[in-house]
């Protein structure tokens, strides 16, 4: 990509779009389209096709995606599928209409098997059934991976797809029902802290591993891989690291500043023991992140504060 080329990022206002933008706008990339859903709603093709016509991007990183949580994924699966589908099939056949230069797919570790061998590999993709709480969301993002390798296959185009880790940083989601492990804690000890609570309850043993990547490492490599990799197997983009939720609880405790204990109740379920991807694809290009766990959280955190302030 050049300085000066037309850069479309999709979704950019959420958590990975947001990101990329920000990657972009460090790396003097000036160039770039932005639409809220508000303006463009993706999943509306005549809409989309418009856009494009007039637009005419060189360059899509699609982040764009209806998400949620575990409750809505299973209360909602018709919607997850239906929109993200809806999504993906307007944006890449409008990037193959309009003569897109490359496209990023950006899809989600959930769409590996549930009982996946663990490093996950990516061609562990499509081996087993999927976990059923977010069957919907999987298919609809397997589906778009699917597409970009099909119209690289028939078209020749280059089209590629990146699989990032459990993801966190600015821009987080912090609701209450719907957030990943570590914007919940955060929302925990920070209330357990104001309100001088002696301790706090999480669910499970603690025991369970887990691999986090902050969301700015995530974008420098989707701006890498657009820059350095052109083929059609998917990729995925993780720390490499594995922290136990135990450890991980200790690192937000002290990053907040909660004094009392933390309590697991182990007659509430674990989830799976071991969930981390294997990165040695992306290794074997030169590529490796940052940020170091406590730091990315403290930075979290004090997007947290400040976002509640407001």
């Amino acid at each position: 990509m050049e300085k000066n080329s037309r850069i479309y990022v999709a979704g950019h206002t959420g958590m990975v779009g947001s990101a990329i933008v920000r990657c972009l706008q460090q790396k003097g990339y000036e160039n770039i389209i932005r639409r809220t859903h508000q303006e463009l709603d993706l999943t509306n093709q005549a809409a989309c096709e418009k856009f494009f016509e007039e637009e005419k991007p060189e360059y899509v990183f699609l982040a764009a995606a209806k998400v949620g949580g575990i409750h809505a994924n299973d209360t909602y699966p018709a919607d997850f599928i239906m929109e993200n589908m809806l999504i993906e099939c307007n944006v890449i056949r409008s990037a193959f209409k309009n003569n897109v230069k490359k496209l990023m797919f950006l899809g989600s570790s959930c769409i590996y098997p549930k009982l996946c061998p663990q490093p996950i590999k990516e061609e562990y993709l499509l081996t087993g059934p999927l976990e059923p709480t977010n069957e919907a969301y999987a298919l609809a993002k397997i589906s778009g991976i699917k597409m970009c390798q099909s119209y690289n296959k028939q078209y020749g185009t280059r089209y590629i797809s990146v699989m990032p880790a459990n993801l966190y940083g600015i821009n987080d989601r912090f609701d209450a029902y719907n957030s990943h492990v570590i914007p919940s804690m955060l929302i925990k000890f920070h209330k357990a802290k104001l309100e001088n609570r002696p301790f706090v309850e999480l669910w499970g043993t603690g025991k369970p591993l887990r691999e986090f990547l902050y969301v700015d490492d995530m974008a420098e490599a989707c701006l890498y891989l657009m820059q350095n990799y052109d083929g059609s197997e998917l990729i995925n983009i993780g720390s490499g690291k594995e922290i136990s939720i135990r450890e991980l609880a200790e690192i937000i405790r002290d990053v907040v500043g909660f004094q009392g204990e933390i309590v697991f109740d182990a007659t509430k379920p674990d989830g799976t023991p071991r969930r981390v991807l294997d990165n040695s694809k992306i290794s074997a290009t030169g590529w490796k992140p940052k940020m170091e766990i406590r730091e990315g959280i403290r930075r979290e955190y004090d997007y947290y504060v400040n976002m509640i302030k407001e």
